[in-house]
């Protein structure tokens, strides 16, 4: 039987990770229109408030629902604002490994919101999924992500030659593909109890399970 993730929600000192719903669609549209998430991101330019929906009502929930990984909105616990996404992808339920991947809307970039949302989920999948691994893998150009996995404690592991393909504005305003390598970090339980930031001090509290989800 394909294992899956639960439906849950954690929340932080700052932030709440819940299922992305169909109130999101115009913000998730407008972040991921972004210049930077399209540069480093493969999805489609420019990103209509019908991808977001599909995204949400049927992508989601069918990666979900086939045990490959897990699509979280992070949002402001005060305002209740989209501030990114989090997703777990390449999830291998043998290993108890999974890939993390966050996205964080331009106007919230620079608070550490990136970071916060990776490490509560860390937390999460180590201590109440069991898992043994995390991987990100970063642009080489991409130094913003790159200094959200050396905050939350991961450790470079290599590079995978040639492997990502970026995006870059032409003369006309349109993209263009770009090759470049991956730098491939990783993430233990070990490295989380080493790493001297308790969940306390990482603003981390509570996990909530529902009892269904799309």
């Amino acid at each position: 039987m394909t294992s899956t993730f639960p439906s849950i929600s954690i929340s932080t000192e700052r932030l709440v990770l819940r299922p992305l719903d169909e109130d999101d669609v115009p913000a998730l549209a407008a972040m991921m229109n972004d210049e930077q998430v399209a540069a480093w991101t493969d999805t489609p330019q420019p990103f209509t408030e019908q991808a977001a929906r599909t995204w949400i009502t049927e992508d989601a929930p069918a990666e979900r629902t086939a045990g490959g990984g897990l699509d979280l909105a992070v949002t402001e616990f005060l305002t209740q604002r989209l501030v990114g996404v989090v997703r777990l992808t390449r999830t291998n339920w043998h290993v108890r490994s999974a890939e993390l991947a966050y996205i964080v809307a331009p106007w919230a970039r620079g608070e550490g919101y990136a970071s916060e949302a990776a490490l509560a989920t860390a937390h999460w999948l180590f201590r109440d999924q069991k898992f043994e691994r995390i991987e990100l893998r970063t642009a080489a150009g991409n130094t913003a992500s790159q200094q959200v996995a050396q905050k939350i404690g991961c450790i470079s592991e290599g590079v995978l030659r040639n492997a990502c393909i970026a995006h870059v504005r032409t003369d006309d305003g349109s993209w263009t593909d770009v090759r470049t390598d991956f730098i491939v970090w990783s993430l233990l339980p070990e490295d989380l109890e080493g790493a001297g930031e308790q969940p306390a001090d990482a603003g981390f509290t509570t996990f909530t399970t529902f009892t269904d989800w799309n």
